[in-house]
């Protein structure tokens, strides 16, 4: 079973078990980045984690935006991105950009 397979399993046992799910899915890549497109990460609404969309960079902030599309059922489309100058200050160790699309799970 792949990564992406094994992430959409959990998601789906957590969701079977009745919890809340939202699915983040790099859509969208651009200089270095940490994760190929289609990296996913499942959140649970209590907090569980499953997969990874930036190798730890920013799972925190994609976990917070997972947390409010599961509240408001609103999808989003983050856009992380930082020059090279910067990126160790803001996680990004590696520089480029990249957009993740969060949704819940119905």
């Amino acid at each position: 079973m792949s990564d992406s397979e094994d992430v959409l399993a959990t998601a789906a046992a957590w969701r079977a078990a009745g919890e809340p799910v939202a699915l983040a899915t790099v859509v969208e890549t651009w200089g270095s980045s940490p994760r190929p497109a289609g990296s996913r990460l499942a959140v649970s609404a209590t907090g569980k984690l499953a997969g990874s969309v930036s190798g730890g960079c920013i799972e925190g902030a994609v976990a917070d935006a997972a947390q409010q599309t599961m509240r408001t059922g609103s999808p989003q489309l983050l856009d992380f991105g930082i020059s090279d100058e910067r990126a160790w200050e803001v996680g990004l160790a590696c520089g480029g950009k990249l957009k993740v699309f969060v949704e819940k799970l119905a």
